[in-house]
């Protein structure tokens, strides 16, 4: 399993999300093989993000090769949690703000 510590650079977690952003959301977890989140979303002034796709992605962005969805987990205490420390936003999927 990757350490979710290894993914350090911001600009790589923008270059996620700028993609999310150009092809949409069904086309990124499908071009990924991420399901639609169940519980974190990363937060932006610009939309709401799924929290795993969105790290596994920038991990690639920053390591080479994105991350395939079952080589981590997705919770506080993974790829949502890692994107806090990076400061961003995270709130639950069914949470409003």
């Amino acid at each position: 399993m990757p350490s979710y510590s290894d993914l350090t650079d911001r600009r790589a977690v923008g270059v996620a999300i700028a993609e999310f952003d150009k092809v949409g959301r069904e086309a990124f977890l499908h071009r990924y093989g991420f399901g639609k989140a169940r519980d974190y979303f990363l937060v932006t002034d610009t939309g709401r993000y799924d929290s795993k796709a969105i790290f596994g992605v920038a991990y690639g962005v920053q390591h080479g090769s994105p991350l395939d969805p079952a080589e981590f987990s997705g919770g506080r205490d993974g790829a949502a949690g890692r994107l806090a420390e990076l400061g961003y936003s995270i709130t639950g999927i069914n949470t409003h703000g």
